[in-house]
């Protein structure tokens, strides 16, 4: 499985960014897609994430501000980012999780310019 990410840029405070990240390979029907970030200096940390048919979850601090929706059938996950802060700045992470197994995506920098 091979994932990859795109939509990464430089935007102001306040701005909005849409991050997509495709599946490829022997994707199976039931899986959970979702993003991590990584900040400079900081561990990675989780920042949503929703299974095939279930509900999406968030971390607190992007709760009313991101929106993860995906196209399973284009085996593709999104994380729509509005009103978007400085400390968003950070490398963003998509993973897929399968049968127990976790793939990763090469990251996408979004920086946040105050």
């Amino acid at each position: 499985v091979q994932l990859q990410a795109s939509g990464g840029g430089l935007v102001q405070a306040g701005g909005s960014l849409r991050l997509s990240c495709a599946a490829s390979g022997r994707v199976f029907s039931a899986n959970t897609m979702g993003w991590y970030r990584q900040a400079p200096g900081k561990q990675r940390e989780w920042v949503a994430q929703k299974s095939t048919y279930g509900i999406a979850t968030y971390m607190e601090p992007v709760k009313g501000r991101f929106t993860i929706s995906r196209d399973n059938a284009k085996n593709t996950v999104y994380l729509q980012m509005d009103s978007l802060k400085p400390e968003d700045t950070a490398v963003y992470y998509c993973k897929l999780i399968q049968v127990g197994t976790e793939y990763w995506g090469q990251g996408t920098l979004v920086t946040v310019s105050s």
